[in-house]
């Protein structure tokens, strides 16, 4: 294997140890568990940093992936990938907000936007992986 085929499965487990540690803030913050909350939010956004930061490196390395599927597979692709997309986007200001407004003591104001960032930050994760294993794993040949 090259690095070309390996950057994408780092890159998925890094996104899914992100959205693990989302999950587990949410419940450690529910049992008021608030250090810990701290600590799975602060490994979230690194992971998700780290993501990113190499999804950019293979990127300039190497450019996109098509993907290969024809027909309705295409279509449902490219729904999930246009989601994934904008919202992507989207989540990246909405998590600097967030640390923000935890770092600065505005608990109101932090759980209001964390009750979007949340579900958005997790929609993001499980569709990548989605994008990953449609794209490198899916065969397309028999559909």
């Amino acid at each position: 294997m090259d690095w070309e085929q390996i950057l994408p499965l780092i890159d998925s487990v890094l996104i899914a140890i992100s959205g693990i540690s989302v999950v587990s803030g949410v419940i450690l913050i529910k049992k008021k568990m608030v250090g810990y909350h701290k600590f799975a939010m602060l490994n979230a956004t690194v992971f998700a940093a780290l993501f990113l930061v190499i999804y950019v490196t293979r990127y300039l390395l190497y450019g996109s992936k098509l993907f290969v599927g024809e027909g309705w597979i295409l279509w449902v692709y490219v729904a999930i990938l246009a989601s994934h997309v904008i919202l992507s986007i989207v989540i990246i200001p909405m998590v600097l907000i967030t640390l923000y407004r935890a770092f600065t003591r505005q608990f109101e104001k932090h759980r209001a936007i964390a009750r979007y960032t949340v579900p958005i930050w997790l929609y993001v994760v499980v569709t990548g992986w989605i994008i990953y294993l449609m794209l490198y794993h899916l065969p397309v040949e028999n559909l």
